[in-house]
Protein backbone atom coordinates (compact mmCIF):
# COMPACT_ATOMS: atom_id res chain seq x y z
CA UNK A 1 0.00 0.00 0.00
CA UNK A 2 1.39 3.72 -1.17
CA UNK A 3 0.27 6.98 -1.29
CA UNK A 4 -0.92 7.39 -4.65
CA UNK A 5 1.23 10.31 -6.46
CA UNK A 6 1.86 10.77 -10.28
CA UNK A 7 5.00 9.51 -9.59
CA UNK A 8 3.41 6.17 -8.56
CA UNK A 9 1.10 6.46 -11.42
CA UNK A 10 3.29 6.61 -13.76
CA UNK A 11 5.66 3.88 -12.81
CA UNK A 12 2.49 1.20 -11.77
CA UNK A 13 3.22 -2.08 -13.75
CA UNK A 14 0.54 -2.79 -16.00
CA UNK A 15 -0.72 -6.26 -15.31
CA UNK A 16 -0.78 -9.21 -18.50
CA UNK A 17 -3.56 -10.75 -19.80
CA UNK A 18 -4.03 -14.32 -18.93
CA UNK A 19 -3.25 -16.76 -21.38
CA UNK A 20 -6.81 -17.99 -22.47
CA UNK A 21 -7.25 -14.73 -23.33
CA UNK A 22 -9.15 -13.18 -19.89
CA UNK A 23 -8.57 -9.30 -19.34
CA UNK A 24 -7.01 -8.73 -15.57
CA UNK A 25 -6.67 -5.85 -13.42
CA UNK A 26 -4.56 -4.56 -10.43
CA UNK A 27 -6.02 -2.04 -7.81
CA UNK A 28 -3.79 0.06 -5.45
CA UNK A 29 -5.31 1.27 -2.10
CA UNK A 30 -4.45 4.73 -0.75
CA UNK A 31 -2.12 4.27 2.46
CA UNK A 32 -2.88 8.26 3.13
CA UNK A 33 -6.56 8.17 2.23
CA UNK A 34 -8.96 5.31 3.33
CA UNK A 35 -11.23 4.62 0.33
CA UNK A 36 -9.75 5.91 -2.51
CA UNK A 37 -7.84 3.85 -5.09
CA UNK A 38 -6.08 3.37 -8.58
CA UNK A 39 -7.24 0.76 -10.25
CA UNK A 40 -5.29 -0.11 -14.01
CA UNK A 41 -6.47 -2.89 -16.28
CA UNK A 42 -4.04 -5.06 -18.65
CA UNK A 43 -5.28 -2.67 -21.52
CA UNK A 44 -3.18 0.12 -19.95
CA UNK A 45 -6.86 1.80 -18.97
CA UNK A 46 -5.65 3.93 -15.26
CA UNK A 47 -8.89 5.12 -13.27
CA UNK A 48 -8.89 6.37 -9.73
CA UNK A 49 -12.36 5.32 -7.64
CA UNK A 50 -13.43 5.30 -4.02
CA UNK A 51 -14.90 2.38 -2.06
CA UNK A 52 -16.91 2.39 1.31
CA UNK A 53 -19.87 0.82 3.13
CA UNK A 54 -22.93 2.58 3.07
CA UNK A 55 -25.78 1.54 4.67
CA UNK A 56 -23.90 -2.38 4.76
CA UNK A 57 -23.68 -2.03 1.56
CA UNK A 58 -20.17 -1.94 -0.12
CA UNK A 59 -20.23 0.64 -2.78
CA UNK A 60 -17.53 1.91 -5.50
CA UNK A 61 -17.48 4.75 -7.14
CA UNK A 62 -15.39 5.86 -10.51
CA UNK A 63 -13.74 9.31 -10.25
CA UNK A 64 -12.04 9.59 -13.79
CA UNK A 65 -9.50 7.95 -15.78
CA UNK A 66 -5.70 9.48 -15.40
CA UNK A 67 -4.79 11.63 -17.10
CA UNK A 68 -7.88 13.20 -17.86
CA UNK A 69 -8.21 13.26 -14.00
CA UNK A 70 -4.81 14.44 -12.19
CA UNK A 71 -3.61 12.38 -8.99
CA UNK A 72 -4.78 15.66 -7.09
CA UNK A 73 -8.27 16.37 -9.04
CA UNK A 74 -8.78 12.44 -8.09
CA UNK A 75 -7.82 13.13 -4.12
CA UNK A 76 -10.04 16.12 -3.92
CA UNK A 77 -13.09 14.22 -5.13
CA UNK A 78 -12.07 11.38 -3.45
CA UNK A 79 -12.74 13.55 0.07
CA UNK A 80 -15.61 15.07 -1.41
CA UNK A 81 -17.58 11.46 -2.40
CA UNK A 82 -16.08 9.66 1.05
CA UNK A 83 -17.51 12.76 3.15
CA UNK A 84 -21.26 12.35 1.44
CA UNK A 85 -21.13 8.64 1.49
CA UNK A 86 -19.95 8.53 5.41
CA UNK A 87 -23.26 10.82 5.64
CA UNK A 88 -25.00 8.11 4.50
CA UNK A 89 -25.45 8.95 0.42
CA UNK A 90 -25.04 5.99 -1.90
CA UNK A 91 -23.78 6.81 -5.00
CA UNK A 92 -25.00 3.63 -7.10
CA UNK A 93 -28.51 5.06 -6.18
CA UNK A 94 -27.43 8.70 -6.58
CA UNK A 95 -26.37 7.37 -10.09
CA UNK A 96 -29.67 5.60 -10.11
CA UNK A 97 -31.68 8.82 -9.30
CA UNK A 98 -29.90 10.77 -12.23
CA UNK A 99 -30.56 8.56 -14.77
CA UNK A 100 -34.36 8.62 -13.52
CA UNK A 101 -34.50 12.27 -13.84
CA UNK A 102 -33.36 12.18 -17.49
CA UNK A 103 -35.74 9.47 -18.37
CA UNK A 104 -38.41 10.28 -21.03
CA UNK A 105 -41.68 9.95 -21.61
CA UNK A 106 -40.99 7.15 -24.37
CA UNK A 107 -38.71 5.55 -22.55
CA UNK A 108 -41.42 5.25 -19.59
CA UNK A 109 -43.87 4.35 -22.23
CA UNK A 110 -41.72 1.16 -23.27
CA UNK A 111 -41.21 0.35 -20.06
CA UNK A 112 -44.61 0.04 -19.03
CA UNK A 113 -45.40 -2.00 -21.63
CA UNK A 114 -42.69 -4.46 -21.04
CA UNK A 115 -44.23 -4.49 -17.75
CA UNK A 116 -47.84 -5.07 -18.59
CA UNK A 117 -47.79 -7.91 -20.23
CA UNK A 118 -51.37 -8.80 -19.59
CA UNK A 119 -52.25 -5.95 -22.27
CA UNK A 120 -54.48 -6.94 -25.40
CA UNK A 121 -52.86 -5.77 -28.97
CA UNK A 122 -56.02 -3.61 -30.07
CA UNK A 123 -55.03 -1.78 -26.21
CA UNK A 124 -51.13 -1.51 -26.98
CA UNK A 125 -52.71 -0.44 -30.78
CA UNK A 126 -53.98 2.49 -28.93
CA UNK A 127 -51.93 3.88 -26.57
CA UNK A 128 -48.99 3.55 -29.44
CA UNK A 129 -51.85 5.86 -31.52
CA UNK A 130 -52.23 8.42 -28.86
CA UNK A 131 -48.09 8.33 -28.02
CA UNK A 132 -47.29 8.95 -31.86
CA UNK A 133 -50.34 11.46 -32.23
CA UNK A 134 -51.57 13.48 -29.40
CA UNK A 135 -47.75 13.15 -27.85
CA UNK A 136 -45.76 13.19 -30.44
CA UNK A 137 -43.88 16.29 -29.28
CA UNK A 138 -43.63 15.24 -25.75
CA UNK A 139 -41.66 11.55 -26.09
CA UNK A 140 -37.92 12.52 -26.06
CA UNK A 141 -39.19 15.01 -23.25
CA UNK A 142 -37.98 14.07 -19.85
CA UNK A 143 -41.13 12.63 -17.58
CA UNK A 144 -40.50 15.13 -14.78
CA UNK A 145 -39.93 18.14 -16.93
CA UNK A 146 -43.84 17.41 -18.28
CA UNK A 147 -45.94 19.74 -15.77
CA UNK A 148 -49.50 20.31 -14.59
CA UNK A 149 -49.65 23.46 -16.74
CA UNK A 150 -48.71 21.52 -19.73
CA UNK A 151 -50.99 18.77 -19.28
CA UNK A 152 -53.97 21.15 -18.72
CA UNK A 153 -53.30 23.51 -21.47
CA UNK A 154 -53.02 20.16 -23.43
CA UNK A 155 -56.15 19.02 -22.74
CA UNK A 156 -57.68 21.99 -23.67
CA UNK A 157 -55.82 21.91 -27.26
CA UNK A 158 -56.82 18.61 -27.71
CA UNK A 159 -60.64 19.01 -26.69
CA UNK A 160 -60.84 21.17 -29.43
CA UNK A 161 -61.30 18.36 -31.65
CA UNK A 162 -62.86 15.62 -29.65
CA UNK A 163 -63.82 15.34 -26.36
CA UNK A 164 -63.46 11.48 -26.02
CA UNK A 165 -60.27 11.72 -27.41
CA UNK A 166 -58.85 14.15 -25.41
CA UNK A 167 -59.72 12.57 -22.27
CA UNK A 168 -58.73 8.96 -23.44
CA UNK A 169 -55.01 10.84 -24.12
CA UNK A 170 -54.76 11.99 -20.78
CA UNK A 171 -56.37 8.88 -18.80
CA UNK A 172 -53.23 6.89 -20.98
CA UNK A 173 -50.44 9.85 -20.01
CA UNK A 174 -51.65 9.25 -16.14
CA UNK A 175 -51.26 5.48 -16.37
CA UNK A 176 -47.89 6.64 -17.47
CA UNK A 177 -47.34 8.87 -15.00
CA UNK A 178 -48.15 6.13 -12.19
CA UNK A 179 -45.98 3.56 -13.93
CA UNK A 180 -43.20 6.27 -13.73
CA UNK A 181 -43.63 6.97 -9.48
CA UNK A 182 -43.53 3.56 -8.54
CA UNK A 183 -40.65 2.75 -11.15
CA UNK A 184 -38.12 5.77 -10.65
CA UNK A 185 -37.16 6.50 -7.62
CA UNK A 186 -34.65 9.42 -5.48
CA UNK A 187 -31.51 8.17 -3.40
CA UNK A 188 -33.35 8.55 -0.31
CA UNK A 189 -36.33 5.73 -1.93
CA UNK A 190 -38.75 8.73 -2.70
CA UNK A 191 -40.39 8.64 -5.66
CA UNK A 192 -38.53 11.27 -8.43
CA UNK A 193 -42.74 12.22 -9.40
CA UNK A 194 -44.74 12.61 -6.05
CA UNK A 195 -48.30 13.46 -7.02
CA UNK A 196 -49.58 12.56 -10.72
CA UNK A 197 -49.75 15.92 -12.30
CA UNK A 198 -52.86 14.67 -14.72
CA UNK A 199 -54.31 14.74 -11.67
CA UNK A 200 -54.66 18.64 -11.52
CA UNK A 201 -57.66 17.62 -14.18
CA UNK A 202 -60.04 16.21 -11.61
CA UNK A 203 -58.54 19.05 -8.94
CA UNK A 204 -60.12 21.51 -11.75
CA UNK A 205 -63.09 19.92 -13.03
CA UNK A 206 -61.13 19.71 -16.16
CA UNK A 207 -62.16 16.30 -17.40
CA UNK A 208 -64.87 17.16 -20.38
CA UNK A 209 -68.36 15.72 -20.30
CA UNK A 210 -68.95 13.22 -22.59
CA UNK A 211 -72.25 12.26 -22.96
CA UNK A 212 -73.00 8.71 -23.19
CA UNK A 213 -73.69 7.18 -26.44
CA UNK A 214 -77.42 5.52 -27.12
CA UNK A 215 -76.91 5.37 -30.74
CA UNK A 216 -78.02 2.06 -32.48
CA UNK A 217 -79.26 0.32 -35.70
CA UNK A 218 -83.31 0.75 -35.73
CA UNK A 219 -84.90 -2.43 -36.88
CA UNK A 220 -86.08 -0.09 -40.36
CA UNK A 221 -82.26 0.57 -40.78
CA UNK A 222 -81.00 -3.10 -40.99
CA UNK A 223 -81.85 -4.57 -44.17
CA UNK A 224 -79.74 -1.49 -45.55
CA UNK A 225 -77.00 -2.03 -43.56
CA UNK A 226 -77.26 -6.05 -43.86
CA UNK A 227 -77.44 -5.39 -47.83
CA UNK A 228 -74.17 -3.36 -47.15
CA UNK A 229 -72.24 -5.88 -45.22
CA UNK A 230 -72.41 -8.56 -48.01
CA UNK A 231 -71.07 -5.76 -50.68
CA UNK A 232 -67.99 -5.73 -48.64
CA UNK A 233 -64.44 -7.01 -50.49
CA UNK A 234 -63.64 -9.30 -47.18
CA UNK A 235 -65.98 -11.73 -46.06
CA UNK A 236 -63.23 -11.20 -43.02
CA UNK A 237 -64.77 -8.03 -42.02
CA UNK A 238 -68.49 -9.24 -43.21
CA UNK A 239 -68.63 -11.46 -40.99
CA UNK A 240 -66.92 -9.81 -38.21
CA UNK A 241 -69.68 -7.11 -38.21
CA UNK A 242 -72.61 -10.02 -38.07
CA UNK A 243 -70.78 -11.44 -35.34
CA UNK A 244 -70.75 -8.65 -33.41
CA UNK A 245 -74.53 -8.15 -34.23
CA UNK A 246 -75.79 -11.59 -33.30
CA UNK A 247 -74.14 -12.12 -30.05
CA UNK A 248 -73.40 -8.33 -28.77
CA UNK A 249 -69.91 -9.12 -27.96
CA UNK A 250 -67.76 -5.93 -27.64
CA UNK A 251 -64.91 -5.16 -31.07
CA UNK A 252 -62.04 -6.69 -28.80
CA UNK A 253 -63.55 -9.81 -27.52
CA UNK A 254 -65.02 -10.76 -31.05
CA UNK A 255 -61.40 -9.75 -32.93
CA UNK A 256 -59.42 -11.78 -30.63
CA UNK A 257 -61.59 -15.39 -31.11
CA UNK A 258 -59.24 -18.02 -32.08
CA UNK A 259 -60.59 -21.73 -33.28
CA UNK A 260 -59.76 -23.14 -30.04
CA UNK A 261 -62.80 -21.13 -28.77
CA UNK A 262 -65.28 -22.47 -30.93
CA UNK A 263 -67.23 -25.84 -29.97
CA UNK A 264 -69.02 -26.23 -32.83
CA UNK A 265 -69.68 -29.85 -31.59
CA UNK A 266 -71.69 -28.22 -28.52
CA UNK A 267 -72.50 -25.13 -30.12
CA UNK A 268 -70.45 -22.96 -27.65
CA UNK A 269 -68.72 -19.99 -28.23
CA UNK A 270 -66.05 -19.17 -25.34
CA UNK A 271 -64.81 -15.25 -24.96
CA UNK A 272 -61.57 -15.82 -22.63
CA UNK A 273 -60.57 -12.47 -22.89
CA UNK A 274 -63.22 -9.86 -21.45
CA UNK A 275 -63.85 -6.49 -19.94
CA UNK A 276 -64.67 -7.98 -16.22
CA UNK A 277 -61.83 -10.66 -16.54
CA UNK A 278 -64.54 -13.44 -16.28
CA UNK A 279 -64.54 -16.03 -19.06
CA UNK A 280 -67.72 -16.24 -20.99
CA UNK A 281 -69.56 -19.18 -22.51
CA UNK A 282 -72.47 -18.22 -25.59
CA UNK A 283 -74.12 -20.89 -26.77
CA UNK A 284 -74.57 -20.40 -30.58
CA UNK A 285 -77.90 -19.92 -32.84
CA UNK A 286 -78.39 -21.50 -35.64
CA UNK A 287 -77.43 -18.22 -37.87
CA UNK A 288 -74.01 -18.41 -36.16
CA UNK A 289 -73.51 -22.00 -36.04
CA UNK A 290 -73.83 -21.99 -39.85
CA UNK A 291 -71.26 -18.34 -39.60
CA UNK A 292 -68.66 -19.87 -38.27
CA UNK A 293 -68.90 -23.22 -39.92
CA UNK A 294 -68.43 -21.46 -43.23
CA UNK A 295 -65.16 -19.64 -41.48
CA UNK A 296 -64.35 -22.61 -40.46
CA UNK A 297 -63.90 -24.19 -44.03
CA UNK A 298 -61.97 -21.25 -45.13
CA UNK A 299 -59.69 -21.08 -41.84
CA UNK A 300 -56.01 -20.06 -42.66
CA UNK A 301 -54.54 -19.52 -38.88
CA UNK A 302 -55.26 -19.73 -35.49
CA UNK A 303 -57.70 -16.81 -35.56
CA UNK A 304 -61.19 -17.33 -36.32
CA UNK A 305 -61.28 -13.39 -38.23
CA UNK A 306 -57.74 -13.48 -39.02
CA UNK A 307 -56.00 -10.20 -40.10
CA UNK A 308 -55.31 -9.28 -44.02
CA UNK A 309 -52.72 -6.64 -43.30
CA UNK A 310 -50.56 -8.33 -40.67
CA UNK A 311 -49.32 -12.29 -41.07
CA UNK A 312 -50.42 -14.34 -38.02
CA UNK A 313 -52.47 -11.61 -36.36
CA UNK A 314 -56.29 -11.38 -35.88
CA UNK A 315 -57.97 -8.28 -36.75
CA UNK A 316 -57.57 -5.01 -35.51
CA UNK A 317 -61.33 -2.59 -35.84
CA UNK A 318 -61.39 -2.86 -39.84
CA UNK A 319 -62.73 0.98 -39.74
CA UNK A 320 -61.81 1.17 -43.98
CA UNK A 321 -64.60 -1.91 -44.17
CA UNK A 322 -67.26 0.31 -41.65
CA UNK A 323 -66.83 2.70 -43.06
CA UNK A 324 -67.32 1.58 -46.94
CA UNK A 325 -70.67 0.35 -45.05
CA UNK A 326 -72.02 3.54 -44.03
CA UNK A 327 -71.40 4.80 -47.52
CA UNK A 328 -73.25 2.09 -49.45
CA UNK A 329 -76.58 2.04 -46.45
CA UNK A 330 -76.08 5.86 -45.33
CA UNK A 331 -76.64 4.15 -41.64
CA UNK A 332 -74.07 5.97 -39.70
CA UNK A 333 -72.94 3.31 -36.79
CA UNK A 334 -69.56 2.45 -34.57
CA UNK A 335 -68.83 -0.78 -33.34
CA UNK A 336 -70.59 -0.38 -30.17
CA UNK A 337 -73.57 0.44 -31.58
CA UNK A 338 -73.58 -3.53 -32.64
CA UNK A 339 -73.50 -3.95 -28.99
CA UNK A 340 -76.45 -1.67 -28.58
CA UNK A 341 -78.22 -3.25 -31.23
CA UNK A 342 -77.85 -6.65 -29.92
CA UNK A 343 -78.66 -5.56 -26.39
CA UNK A 344 -82.04 -3.17 -27.44
CA UNK A 345 -83.61 -5.99 -29.19
CA UNK A 346 -83.18 -8.84 -26.68
CA UNK A 347 -84.70 -6.22 -24.05
CA UNK A 348 -87.67 -5.95 -26.24
CA UNK A 349 -88.21 -9.62 -25.99
CA UNK A 350 -89.59 -11.81 -23.25
CA UNK A 351 -86.26 -12.48 -21.72
CA UNK A 352 -85.82 -12.92 -18.29
CA UNK A 353 -83.40 -10.17 -16.41
CA UNK A 354 -81.13 -12.65 -15.71
CA UNK A 355 -80.44 -14.89 -18.80
CA UNK A 356 -80.05 -11.24 -20.71
CA UNK A 357 -76.86 -10.22 -18.08
CA UNK A 358 -75.48 -13.30 -18.83
CA UNK A 359 -75.79 -13.49 -22.49
CA UNK A 360 -73.48 -9.80 -22.14
CA UNK A 361 -71.14 -10.91 -19.62
CA UNK A 362 -72.93 -8.87 -17.32
CA UNK A 363 -71.68 -8.77 -13.46
CA UNK A 364 -74.34 -9.21 -11.20
CA UNK A 365 -73.14 -6.32 -8.94
CA UNK A 366 -74.97 -6.76 -5.56
CA UNK A 367 -78.22 -8.55 -6.56
CA UNK A 368 -78.38 -11.21 -3.98
CA UNK A 369 -81.18 -13.21 -6.02
CA UNK A 370 -78.59 -13.81 -9.61
CA UNK A 371 -76.37 -14.91 -7.02
CA UNK A 372 -78.81 -18.05 -6.14
CA UNK A 373 -79.52 -18.77 -10.03
CA UNK A 374 -77.18 -21.07 -11.86
CA UNK A 375 -77.35 -19.99 -15.56
CA UNK A 376 -76.63 -23.16 -17.42
CA UNK A 377 -75.15 -22.75 -21.19
CA UNK A 378 -78.09 -24.71 -22.12
CA UNK A 379 -80.76 -22.37 -20.38
CA UNK A 380 -79.25 -19.68 -22.75
CA UNK A 381 -80.22 -21.25 -25.58
CA UNK A 382 -83.57 -20.44 -26.58
CA UNK A 383 -82.98 -16.72 -25.40
CA UNK A 384 -80.31 -16.58 -27.78
CA UNK A 385 -81.87 -18.28 -30.65
CA UNK A 386 -84.72 -15.94 -29.81
CA UNK A 387 -83.17 -12.96 -30.88
CA UNK A 388 -81.23 -14.52 -33.54
CA UNK A 389 -84.59 -15.13 -34.65
CA UNK A 390 -86.08 -11.37 -33.93
CA UNK A 391 -82.86 -9.90 -35.88
CA UNK A 392 -83.35 -11.83 -39.08
CA UNK A 393 -86.98 -10.93 -38.90
CA UNK A 394 -86.04 -7.42 -39.14
CA UNK A 395 -83.27 -7.76 -42.19
CA UNK A 396 -85.62 -9.71 -43.90
CA UNK A 397 -88.24 -6.92 -44.07
CA UNK A 398 -87.85 -4.67 -46.95
CA UNK A 399 -86.57 -1.49 -46.35
CA UNK A 400 -89.39 -0.12 -48.12
CA UNK A 401 -92.31 -1.92 -45.50
CA UNK A 402 -93.78 -0.26 -42.86
CA UNK A 403 -91.14 1.15 -40.31
CA UNK A 404 -90.69 -1.01 -37.30
CA UNK A 405 -89.96 0.68 -34.02
CA UNK A 406 -89.28 -0.63 -30.66
CA UNK A 407 -90.65 0.31 -27.40
CA UNK A 408 -88.36 -0.94 -24.84
CA UNK A 409 -90.58 0.65 -21.77
CA UNK A 410 -93.59 -1.79 -22.86
CA UNK A 411 -91.13 -4.76 -24.23
CA UNK A 412 -93.72 -4.54 -27.30
CA UNK A 413 -92.46 -4.29 -31.14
Amino acid sequence: MSKITKRFVDSATIPKTKTNGQAVQTIFRDSALPGFALRIGSGGTKAFFVEKRVNGRNRRKTLGRYPEVTCEQARKLALKHLSQMAQGKDPAREAMAMRARKVTLKEVFDDYLKNHTDLSPSTIHDYTRFMKGEFKDWQTFPIVSIKKDDIVNRHRKLGKKSHARANNAMRVLRALFNHAMNQYEEPDGTPIILVNPVSQLSKTRSWFKNKRRETWIKPHQLPAWHKATLKLNTETSRDYFHLLLFTGLRKSEAAQISWEDVDLESRTLFIPKTKNGRLHALPLSDYLYELLLRRQKERINEWVFPSSRVEGMHLVEPRTAMNRVIALSSVEFTFHDLRRTFITIAESLDISIYALKRLLNHAGGNDVTAGYIIMDIERLRDPMQHITDRILSYIEKDSDDTVVTLDTKSNKT
